[in-house]
């Protein structure tokens, strides 16, 4: 017997830390998956190659994830500050604190290329929604678009 294999919503919080398009949450947002490739961080496909939904909405469209990426920051550096807390402790009589404060701010550092991907991730799905039609072509199209500002992100 074969079993019928219904076409499942990918869950949006999987799709999102995966970096997937936010319409058919299957294709790849970024062209290559290492984001400490530095050169080739945030260098994203137009299209999705699943779906063809575009990736650059308009002009100036990724300025707003600076707001995403500094949130992010704040919930991991007090997430690591409760850990710090509740493992290793603060105290007055010695330095922990500023050992917590230095590998915070190294980790800080180290997870920028995730974070600001992780950021772009998030801000375009405020936007553009799953769509269970996907395979049907119903793309939400850019808004306007200016060839000559295409990708000055």
């Amino acid at each position: 017997m074969c079993a019928d294999h219904k076409d499942v919503k990918p869950n949006l919080v999987l799709s999102v830390l995966q970096n997937h398009c936010p319409r058919c949450r299957r294709g790849a947002m970024f062209q290559y998956g290492n984001p400490y490739k530095l050169r080739t961080v945030l260098r994203m496909n137009e299209r999705c190659p699943v779906c063809g939904q575009s990736l650059d909405m308009e002009p100036g469209f990724y300025y707003g994830t600076n707001m995403i990426s500094y949130t992010l920051a704040i919930l991991f550096s007090v997430l690591t500050f409760l850990l710090w807390w509740f493992t290793i402790g603060f105290s007055l009589k010695d330095n922990r604190f500023f050992w917590w404060l230095g590998i915070n701010a190294f980790l800080l550092v180290a997870l920028q290329p995730p974070l600001m991907r992780l950021s772009r991730s998030v801000w375009i799905s405020f936007f553009i929604r799953y769509s269970p039609r996907w395979k049907e072509g119903d793309l939400v199209e850019p808004e306007r678009i200016n060839k000559e500002h295409q990708h000055n992100w």
